[in-house]
């Protein structure tokens, strides 16, 4: 399966339009004082294009960039959706319209949970569980795409500081 994802992304190319970057960037041909989180939100992009790619390739293409909260964060043993909205910092009714559209679509089904009457668990069906795997592929790729236009350390590097950054954010907000 991860194979059949790689060659999916090959398949699909996917660039940054012109409209998507912002209007003094353009103007100016130049990101070098861009701001941090612009350039975080441009690279994202390019990110989950490729993701989106891969998985419409695969032939998951009625998945939109919202219900990518309800595919990270969804456990094997079900979640509700009030935590799905904690694990995402979403609001609740953003994530209520994610769960709702994946479980039209075949990719959720919502059970009691045993543990509280009044809830439901949000469990991924077999159709669900399909998409993890090619997306984990594609954003692997993405990856070392992006490692082959700069460095395998400046990559790491990267991942490093971010990662250090969310956990020092995490403490000071008392998410940690």
């Amino acid at each position: 399966m991860e194979l059949h994802a790689f060659v999916l992304y090959r398949q699909a190319t996917v660039h940054l339009s012109y409209r998507q970057v912002a209007v003094y960037i353009a103007a100016r041909g130049s990101m070098s004082s861009s701001s941090l989180g612009l350039l975080l939100r441009l690279v994202h992009q390019h990110w989950t294009q490729a993701v989106e790619a891969a998985l419409d390739e695969a032939g998951y293409g009625d998945i939109r960039p919202p219900h990518a909260n309800v595919f990270t964060f969804a456990r094997p043993e079900g979640i509700q959706v009030s935590e799905l909205t904690k694990l995402a910092r979403v609001r609740k009714q953003t994530m209520t319209q994610a769960v709702e559209e994946l479980e039209r679509l075949g990719y959720v089904e919502r059970r009691p949970d045993p543990n509280d009457r009044r809830g439901r668990l949000v469990f991924l069906t077999e159709k669900g569980q399909g998409v993890r795997p090619i997306a984990m592929a594609a954003g692997r790729h993405v990856d070392e795409s992006w490692a082959a236009l700069t460095s395998q350390q400046q990559m790491e590097d990267l991942r490093t500081a971010l990662r250090r950054l969310l956990e020092q954010l995490q403490q000071q907000s008392g998410l940690a």
